[in-house]
């Protein structure tokens, strides 16, 4: 058992105990894949942004450039181009207009820039260059035109568009190794020539990697952490669910009915309201099989006795020839069946009270027009006997309470039956009645010999029975007190006993229930 209560204390842990777990899961689960669809989004914004520098950095170069060139004769435009081209490292071709080639700044003074070979290059650029294609593909990039090297005007179709447009031309093609090549033609003079900058920018693929690089670290990071978050999420949850899933079985399997399940009060999440639920579901269920079993012994021992003294009398009935002995045997025989008959009425009835109680929809009562009815029809009936009910009403008001009529009048019905069987002849019972904003109280008061105080708590369990002197025994079942409280207290009242406010002897039944608030 010390193990077995061991095993049910949970770990104490560290963890914000009042924040919801939806929160929780959803924070640790989103968080980190926001951060890697931004992250997306963010390079190739970032890109983007870089390649639009670069072409407005191409335009007022090739138009800079251009301009510079219209008013000088060729000799000087080719040493322009040769100073130009190698400050700038650009290419700098010079077209006229029938798209002959005049000047080549490479062809002038060698290279200013030279395109890299992938198959020389080492195997983590190859998979740096994978990686471009997966961004591209992620966000949707469009198509970029691989750059073939040509010195024709056919193979750069911006010439003919600067051309005829008389505006500046700007192209984007991807170099063999991917990174970007920036195309910018522009007219020059009034004659057709054609102005072509060529300009490679490895740069910018390599500040795409980096930044990538460190994104990369970032979201691997928060993955990490959202991992870890989330395992000691699953931890916190799985660890008092497992709990509460050994005492479940343990209270289905029925081989300890001590079983505690764990309460978990430090938790004011999800999981502690289902700890405190299943903790009071099973306390509940242990509570109803102790008590069906309790109930199951009494009916069995109430019923033996009459059983016994029926069967006794019939037995005997065969061997008596005296008319007048097998009358009185006939007489406990039949008397010995009305017990039986009136014992097994008020069991079902005790037996259906939960389940229906718990089915029924409460609605407003006038307890005030309850009582009052309930004693004319007695009246009528003349079931008080030689004595007489009085009603006091201390509010102006009606005492409203929410439950079932019919229910409350049985056991305004029981007490007054118990006050008239203990009252001597020529009393009056006193039934008052009093309530406020918040509870409404009926107190039946009589003038019998009272209830001891050590018995004041047992005359509400069932078939216990403390009958006044005379009485013909077994004309009560011993259920009607304990019928009475659990109908009250399934209306969220409570029923006690007192003894009576004047001093005088004899007892007080007090009903306390809930006022019906309206709503």
């Amino acid at each position: 058992m010390a193990d077995d209560a061991d095993e049910l204390i949970p770990e104490r842990l560290f963890w914000t105990r009042r924040v919801s777990l939806t929160s929780r899961i959803l924070a640790v689960n989103v968080v980190a894949l926001v951060l890697l669809a931004g992250s997306v989004f963010y390079l190739d914004t970032y890109r983007n942004r870089l390649i639009a520098e670069r072409f407005g950095l191409a335009r007022a170069e090739v138009q800079i450039t251009a301009d510079a060139l219209g008013p000088l004769n060729r000799t000087k435009r080719k040493a322009l181009l040769l100073r130009v081209g190698a400050e700038q490292k650009l290419r700098i071709r010079l077209y006229d207009r029938k798209d002959k080639l005049i000047a080549d700044s490479f062809e002038l003074v060698g290279p200013a820039f030279t395109f890299v070979d992938p198959e020389k290059e080492p195997w983590y650029m190859h998979a740096a260059r994978g990686l471009d294609r997966s961004l591209d593909f992620l966000v949707r990039a469009p198509p970029i035109p691989n750059y073939e090297e040509s010195d024709k005007a056919a193979g750069f179709p911006e010439i003919a568009e600067a051309r005829e447009t008389k505006a500046t031309v700007m192209r984007q093609r991807l170099a063999p190794d991917r990174t970007p090549v920036i195309t910018a033609a522009a007219p020059v003079g009034e004659k057709g020539d054609v102005l072509l900058t060529t300009r490679n920018s490895p740069d910018i693929t390599q500040n795409i990697r980096d930044a990538r690089q460190t994104l990369a670290i970032i979201v691997g990071a928060a993955l990490l952490v959202s991992i870890l978050l989330s395992l000691f999420l699953a931890r916190t949850i799985i660890q008092p669910l497992r709990l509460l899933v050994r005492a479940a079985i343990r209270v289905r399997l029925g081989r300890d009915r001590q079983v505690v399940v764990p309460r978990l009060p430090e938790r004011r999440d999800e999981i502690g309201m289902l700890a405190r639920s299943i903790s009071d579901m099973s306390a509940a269920l242990s509570q109803r099989i102790d008590g069906v079993e309790s109930f199951a012994a009494d009916v069995a021992h109430e019923i033996k006795n009459p059983l016994a003294s029926l069967r006794s009398a019939l037995e005997t009935l065969d061997r008596v020839e005296d008319a007048e002995l097998r009358r009185q045997l006939l007489a406990i025989a039949s008397h010995d069946v009305q017990r039986i008959d009136r014992l097994v009425t008020e069991i079902a009835d005790a037996s259906r009270i939960d389940a229906e109680l718990s089915r029924t929809t409460f609605e407003p009562v006038d307890m005030v027009q309850l009582v009052l009815g309930l004693v004319t029809a007695r009246d009528s009936r003349g079931v008080n006997g030689e004595t007489s009910i009085e009603v006091t009403h201390r509010r102006a008001g009606a005492c409203v309470v929410p439950g079932d009529a019919a229910r409350l009048e049985r056991v305004l019905e029981n007490l007054l039956d118990n006050a008239v069987s203990f009252s001597p002849p020529g009393a009056t019972i006193e039934v008052s009645i009093t309530g406020d904003d918040e509870r409404v109280g009926i107190a039946v008061s009589d003038h019998g010999p009272g209830i001891p105080e050590s018995e004041r708590e047992k005359v509400f369990e069932r078939f216990h029975s403390l009958r006044p002197a005379g009485e013909d025994f077994g004309s009560h079942s011993g259920l009607g007190l304990a019928i009475a409280r659990t109908i009250v207290e399934a209306h969220y009242g409570t029923l006690s006993a007192e003894d009576r406010f004047d001093g005088q002897p004899g007892a007080r039944l007090v009903i306390d229930l809930p006022a019906w608030d309206g709503a």
